[in-house]
């Protein structure tokens, strides 16, 4: 378009931009941003002796707020502003623009840049001239003021409203629905809960809890969107799970901010059943974290066992009458559930007792002498035969007598890898670590 006409005034390309804070009445044939729209359009014609004429395309922004300036409407009237196709822009109120101080110093660089002219038709005010640019920097500070205001005294009443046991909104638990802005309970629902909660007092495990209500067809609530698309009815997780069997909501209680306030909607769960799944899960983290101080502790056999699936084996911890009972269980079995275990748990004491015998049997075979030397003189000149024979005499006679952790190190330097399939285990062993062994038993080859 070009920017000269035929009378003395050039022509002003002029945008109106529009902006709703929410979409609530966006819906209805003559909305706030047609309002703002007209506004604008009757300013334009009144300048049209100015030289004055409204571009084509429309920037409007509805259900954004004026926080920030991530709006598609604003970035499609900057990018306009930046391939200078725009001489004025045009708005209702400043704050329909953006009601952020720091966010209009960047805008307003861009449309210095530009020379782009910001109008309000309700503030007379122009940003070419310098008094415009401070009236305009005064009302934005208001507007912003204005806007964590009106901020704090929503996060206050929410607040009082939900110390008062208000349902304030949000994803609507498993067994309830909204009725008038309030909290009712869903019948059916309500005996899914009731089942989930029995059955996890009966399983005391997360894992079988998810197995067996998932079996009887259960899955989360179902909730539609007001497009009539939907979200959840799944199968449910451990995560999922845990949220509900702790979420003192069914207790007739509302959280806010960690705390729990008497709500104003009825209690599914009596005290007593909610009582015992608390016990079990505070019982469940005492032998959590005894089995954590366990892992830490020496398991000699950790990085070196793999099941049949080529997954390594990890050390876990039962009890059974009080007595705890260790175990290598596959890792894809602790990941995914007891079904998906390629091998069952095995006991821990046979096993490292077995690979321990293993390795005794090794350092009494006469090819172990020549391989221990053969790899000890790669690594250290020095060593002699007669070192060698003499730690690895050593070590047979004092075998016995070795601590077991003793034990479990010098077998870690001699095994590779183990190897657990349905016709038995497989041992690998490697020869890097033994001129470690010899290195031990002589005090060093120097």
């Amino acid at each position: 378009m070009s920017r000269q006409s035929s009378t003395a005034h050039p022509i002003q390309r002029c945008a109106i931009y529009t902006r709703k804070s929410s979409e609530e009445g966006l819906e209805q044939e003559f909305n706030s941003l047609d309002a703002q729209w007209e506004a604008g359009v009757s300013y334009v014609a009144s300048q049209k002796h100015q030289g004055w004429q409204l571009v084509d395309e429309r920037f409007e922004d509805g259900g954004f707020s004026g926080g920030n300036i991530d709006r598609p409407g604003l970035k499609r009237l900057m990018a306009a502003v930046e391939r200078d196709e725009i001489d004025i822009i045009i708005v209702y109120k400043v704050d329909r623009l953006t009601r952020s101080i720091s966010d209009f110093a960047r805008l307003v660089g861009v449309l210095d840049e530009h020379k782009v002219s910001f109008i309000s038709v309700t503030q007379p005010l122009n940003t070419t001239d310098s008094m415009g640019r401070l009236t305009l920097h005064m009302l934005l500070s208001f507007a912003q003021f204005e806007r964590e205001i009106t901020g704090e005294r929503i996060r206050d009443k929410f607040a009082e409203s939900k110390k008062k046991g208000m349902w304030m909104g949000g994803a609507v638990p498993l067994g309830y629905e909204v009725k008038d802005r309030k909290l009712v309970v869903n019948r059916g629902e309500k005996k899914v809960v009731q089942i989930i909660y029995e059955t996890f007092i009966e399983t005391r495990s997360l894992t079988e809890t998810c197995y067996r209500i998932n079996d009887m067809g259960f899955r989360t609530k179902l909730y539609r969107r007001k497009d009539g698309s939907t979200w959840g009815g799944k199968p449910f997780a451990k995560t999922t799970l845990r949220r509900l069997l702790q979420n003192k909501i069914y207790l007739g209680l509302i959280h806010h901010k960690g705390d729990w306030y008497p709500g104003q909607h009825t209690a599914i769960l009596e005290q007593t059943p909610w009582d015992k799944v608390e016990a079990i899960f505070n019982s469940n983290r005492s032998l959590r974290r005894t089995e954590s101080r366990w892992r830490h502790s020496p398991a000699f056999l950790r990085g070196l066992v793999f099941g049949p699936d080529g997954i390594a084996l990890v050390p876990t911890s039962g009890r059974r009458r009080g007595k705890r009972y260790r175990y290598y269980t596959s890792n894809t079995a602790r990941k995914k559930g007891h079904r998906e275990n390629p091998i069952p748990p095995l006991p821990a004491e046979p096993l490292e007792k077995l690979i321990i015998q293993e390795v005794e049997q090794l350092i009494h075979q006469p090819e172990l002498l020549i391989m221990v030397y053969r790899d000890g003189k790669n690594t250290e000149d020095t060593l002699t035969y007669e070192q060698t024979v003499e730690a690895l005499q050593m070590l047979k006679t004092i075998w016995q007598e070795l601590f077991p952790n003793e034990q479990q190190r010098i077998a870690h330097l001699l095994i590779d890898r183990i190897d657990i399939k349905d016709t038995g285990l497989t041992l690998r062993f490697h020869s890097e670590g033994l001129p470690g062994i010899t290195d031990d038993m002589t005090g060093g080859a120097a």
